[in-house]
């Protein structure tokens, strides 16, 4: 796999707003394509077509698509719309990370994020337009919840990556630049499950982009009583959001704890699918000086996670402004890794990446926000 550049970068892209009532195909289910397709009077074999040129192929215009009549792409292009998010802004960090500020249809921002490695690229989707839970060390958190993402916008993120990096068409497994989707934008998926779920089976669909599910991350804070219906609707590889190892001081950081204590959500993990075989289950923990990195909390962590299949991701804290906490130090992250590894769980320390462009786990937000009497639909 070829070396992605690292070149500092910002672009600027001028945002040309949606005045169309035609509809937009991407973001449909297989069925409500072919359902969608019919009701406009075009054969039941079109979909499949469509789909194709949609997800492995990467186009945007009906005319390209060379094994459709040509009446037929003017009766699509009459109709309907394919269609991205925006790009407001792309910048691109010194360490080749990219993030991408998206406008939708309806005005609203999110933010989106590749990290490249030499092996792979992770794009870190976002699923809602803020958030609800109030984290206290994430960025993202301080922004109030705008609204859910529809699927489109969900599966969008993640064909503008692609076309940011010409990866179009969908390639072979092994030459893939952008390899893994994780949910671990802003918002929390599991709030927004339905549209998540809609947006993750076309990605995972063999005749579109065709990303495996052992290749897609779904990141949780810890809604206890959502994370069966994951396994059983996607069963795609979960991580979970502890951050500490006493409901003490998960009450603070992650505030959701306080409906739904760590040993429900422990309870909850265990019993996922991905815990009962060769995956196992990752548990994020931001590592805050003098908040949750002694070497008590270490040896607790071992013990309440053993019983789980599981490994355990150490994050340096990203600062961000206006941030109450401070990232342990070196010496203190090491010596809390090897305390973890000798418990016998997998402990590595996660390298910051696009910090200098607030890219890095944490920093993400826009400043959309929701008008005095909207309301939101969980």
């Amino acid at each position: 796999m070829a070396l992605l550049p690292t070149e500092p970068l910002q672009i600027v892209e001028p945002f040309r707003g949606r005045n169309d009532t035609r509809r937009n195909l991407v973001g449909l289910s297989r069925e409500g394509l072919k359902e969608t397709l019919a009701e406009a009077g075009l054969e039941p074999f079109r979909a499949r077509q469509v789909w194709q040129w949609i997800y492995w192929h990467g186009v945007i215009d009906f005319g390209r698509m060379t094994n459709v009549a040509r009446k037929t792409q003017q009766r699509l292009a009459d109709l309907f719309v394919i269609e991205r998010p925006g790009i407001v802004t792309e910048q691109r960090s010194v360490d080749g990370t990219r993030k991408w500020l998206l406008r939708f249809a309806d005005g609203n921002e999110a933010e989106t994020v590749n990290i490249p490695e030499e092996d792979r690229g992770s794009v870190c989707v976002s699923s809602q337009v803020g958030c609800t839970l109030t984290c206290t060390f994430c960025h993202t958190g301080t922004q109030p919840l705008v609204r859910n993402l529809a699927p489109d916008e969900i599966v969008g993120q993640f064909m503008v990556a692609r076309d940011s990096y010409g990866e179009w068409p969908t390639p072979i497994e092994t030459t893939r630049m952008l390899s893994n989707i994780v949910m671990m934008g802003m918002g929390e998926p599991l709030y927004n499950f339905d549209n998540v779920a809609t947006a993750l089976r076309i990605v995972m669909d063999e005749q579109g982009i065709a990303l495996s599910r052992r290749r897609i991350t779904l990141s949780t804070s810890g809604v206890v009583p959502m994370i069966p219906k994951v396994g059983e609707v996607l069963d795609v590889n979960l991580a979970v959001s502890l951050h500490a190892v006493n409901d003490a001081v998960r009450d603070t950081l992650v505030p959701i704890n306080r409906k739904w204590p760590i040993a429900e959500l422990l309870r909850a993990c265990a019993a996922y699918p991905g815990a009962r075989n060769s995956r196992r289950i990752t548990f994020e923990y931001a590592m805050l000086k003098g908040v949750n990195d002694s070497d008590a909390d270490a040896r607790e962590l071992v013990r309440i996670l053993k019983p789980i299949h599981a490994k355990v991701n150490l994050i340096p804290f990203n600062p961000w402004p206006g941030a109450g906490y401070e990232c342990s130090s070196n010496n203190r992250m090491h010596r809390f890794a090897e305390i973890v590894n000798d418990g016998g769980l997998s402990a590595p320390i996660r390298t910051p990446r696009g910090r200098d462009i607030l890219a890095a786990c944490g920093q993400l937000k826009s400043a959309s926000q929701r008008g005095r009497r909207e309301k939101v639909a969980l």
